[in-house]
């Protein structure tokens, strides 16, 4: 019996594009369809001819949002500062009704900056045990409440805040501004991830932070919440105040 003579390439690549036209495939799919025939012709490319297929187009990354928005609108003076803090709608995601106030005092002895609010802070800053925590170090350290400032790095309570995404998006210029609005004797940052922010290393200990027409000093230690939790770090605190003050 005399076999029959194989079919050509062409009728191959004919009979594999008729099967899937019956299988109901008709266009090769990437980010936009494209037809694999001319339907109404009823015509199929020639073997040779590639099928064409469009590049994607990645978008171009957006630049991260500028924190605090146009510089040229900063409040001018301390008392401008909590108002627009609460408001600026560039500061921090989430509803205004979460961000609390900072509580400041013009020509303050000290100001305390901590990374956030506390959990249960309501309308007063650091109204919990971290705020206690504060308190008993200022009736300690001799610093009448009404001559103290407290604030935080955050409008609002944020545990998983992105600290070196703020960083980029210029949280460190506000958090300057402030303390050169304050003008304080003495700063004690509790909170080590605030540091980059200002241009400084992630170490505890006394240094100088350079402002525009001035330099402050400060005392950096560990958050809040870290030293509840540790005795020796509360103590290492107390004897490197002590040591800055020149009261040991």
């Amino acid at each position: 019996m005399d076999r029959p003579a194989p079919p050509s390439l062409a009728d191959q690549f004919a009979a594999a594009l008729d099967w899937w036209r019956e299988a109901g495939v008709d266009a090769v799919f990437a980010d936009e369809p494209e037809a694999m025939y001319d339907l109404s012709a009823g015509a199929a490319p020639a073997a040779s001819e590639p099928v064409p297929t469009k590049a994607r187009a990645e978008p171009a990354a957006a630049p991260p949002p500028t924190l605090g928005g146009d510089k040229s609108a900063w409040p001018a003076t301390l008392a401008d500062f909590a108002p627009w803090w609460l408001t600026e709608p560039s500061l921090a995601p989430g509803p205004l009704a979460a961000r609390v106030a900072p509580r400041l005092v013009v020509q303050t002895e000290l100001l305390v900056l901590v990374p956030m609010p506390e959990g249960e802070d309501g309308a007063e800053l650091l109204s919990g045990r971290q705020g206690v925590l504060i308190a008993n170090m200022l009736r300690a350290m001799g610093i009448a409440p009404e001559t103290a400032s407290l604030a935080a790095a955050l409008p609002s309570h944020m545990p998983a805040a992105d600290w070196e995404g703020l960083h980029e998006q210029g949280l460190g210029e506000v958090l300057r501004h402030l303390i050169a609005l304050a003008a304080p004797k003495r700063t004690l940052i509790l909170g080590q991830d605030v540091l980059p922010l200002l241009g400084l290393e992630k170490r505890q200990g006394v240094r100088e932070l350079p402002l525009t027409e001035s330099t402050a000093p400060l005392l950096a230690s560990l958050a809040p919440d870290i030293l509840l939790g540790n005795a020796r770090s509360r103590a290492d605190l107390w004897r490197r105040w002590l040591d800055w003050t020149g009261t040991g």
